[in-house]
């Protein structure tokens, strides 16, 4: 009888167990991040889904960047869309303009009582998503920057102080020839992604204009000014550097890598977030990290780098109850202690100030010497309209605008100014046509 009743009472606990779990209240999050960052992303959500019992948060991997973000769009007018999504930075212009799909994060955040203070966010962060007023659209989660990696071993091979990256593009051009000169590597230096780095990210840190209207936050309408006289300069220099061996195109988005992975290319120019790549694939030789360079002689450079990476955005359409599970979901994320798993174990950025400062007082800076460069980068200086981001319709088009012009000049065909020229030109009419479908 005894062992009847403790059976029966075992079964009604499973019982109510089994009830709670089905009365969850799932929320679907698409996102974009596949291999291992995909794994982390689920570790994430399943962190979230085991310190609460009312919602359950179901990451759904869509494909890449663009896929997600024209799935989901798609899903909403479908009314099957998902709660969040995972958008990168340049379809922020395209996110915005969807109109009546966003539940902006900051009016999200107020309606599920949820504490919420933007100034929490590191600036840069903050800056790139949101509006004109200050509010915040998307909540940021994996955000990058662009920083230097070098080889500290071919830098001692040629002379040069192996704990000093360069600061200068003049510096970047003597460190590579003495490079090459010496031996200790047969180009001087590659990037990846280099309409981020060799443009964006390169008139940021210089405080010049991508484009009108402080880069398209104030308005869609706008003209691109990449073709200035700083931007000539720097593309004609990496023109003649291609000539001379000391710049080496290794393809688009992060093609390059193996360039700098077998030693080939002495310093690598990418994202903040290519760090696990770089120590899981540079064996051969100590790694250093430093700051993206600026010309010297531009008065206020460096003013601060942009991001790169991705935020959730909310989609309208869904239940009003269940978007105090994202709201909640978007706490959890917030947290200090969940932002600084993240980021060191991604490298990506902490996106608030508590979570680089619980990951500072953990020791992870001192024991991973440079991982705290691509926050102090960002920081610099309080964003201006010229660093604070970019918002950009038809930024993806764009930039394919950008690399297939780019390698018309690495491969001979068109001097600087014609590439940027035709890139304005170009670029200028898919802006037109994103404001004649959007405006």
């Amino acid at each position: 009888m005894r062992s009847r009743l403790l059976a029966t009472a075992a079964a009604l606990v499973v019982g109510v167990q089994a009830t709670a779990a089905l009365a969850q209240t799932e929320i679907q999050f698409w996102h974009a991040m596949g291999g291992e960052l995909g794994n982390k992303t689920a570790a994430v959500a399943e962190g979230f889904n085991k310190s609460q019992s009312e919602f359950k948060v179901v990451p759904v991997y869509k494909g890449n960047y663009t896929e997600t973000m024209t799935g989901a769009i798609a899903a909403f007018r479908a009314k099957q869309a998902p709660h969040i999504v995972q958008v990168f930075e340049v379809g922020t212009a395209n996110m915005m303009a969807a109109k009546g799909a966003v539940y902006p994060v900051h009016t999200l955040m107020a309606d599920a009582g949820e504490p919420f203070n933007p100034k929490d966010y590191l600036p840069a962060v903050v800056g790139y998503y949101t509006d004109t007023a200050g509010n915040m659209l998307s909540m940021p989660f994996n955000s990058s920057t662009p920083i230097l990696y070098y080889n500290k071993d071919a830098f001692q091979k040629a002379g040069l102080d192996p704990e000093q990256a360069p600061k200068t593009w003049q510096d970047v051009e003597a460190f590579s020839k003495k490079i090459i000169a010496s031996g200790a590597a047969k180009c001087g230096f590659t990037t990846g992604w280099q309409s981020w780095v060799q443009l964006e990210n390169f008139s940021a840190l210089h405080n010049v204009p991508l484009t009108t209207k402080a880069n398209g936050f104030a308005g869609m309408d706008i003209e691109l000014k990449l073709n200035s006289d700083l931007h000539v300069r720097h593309i004609s220099n990496m023109a003649n550097w291609a000539k001379e061996g000391v710049f080496k195109y290794g393809g688009r988005e992060s093609a390059s890598a193996p360039l700098f992975y077998s030693g080939e290319c002495a310093m690598y120019m990418n994202s903040s977030a290519a760090r696990a790549g770089v120590d899981a694939n540079a064996k051969t030789f100590k790694v250093g990290v430093g700051m993206l360079p600026v010309y010297g002689d531009v008065t206020g450079a460096p003013q601060n780098s942009i991001i790169g990476g991705a935020t959730l955005w909310v989609l309208t359409g869904r239940p009003a109850a269940e978007y105090k599970g994202v709201a909640k979901f978007f706490a959890y994320l917030s947290k200090a202690d969940v932002q600084s798993q993240w980021h060191s174990s991604t490298g990506y950025l902490p996106i608030t100030l508590a979570a680089a400062e619980f990951t500072d007082k953990a020791g992870f800076y001192k024991n991973n010497p440079g991982t705290d460069l691509p926050a102090k980068q960002m920081t610099l200086n309080p964003p201006t309209e010229n660093s604070k981001g970019l918002r950009i319709g038809n930024f993806v088009q764009i930039r394919t605008v950008m690399d297939e012009e780019l390698e018309n000049v690495w491969g001979g065909k068109k001097s600087a100014k014609e590439a940027l020229d035709a890139i304005v030109k170009r670029g200028n009419e898919l802006i037109k046509q994103f404001v004649a479908q959007n405006g």
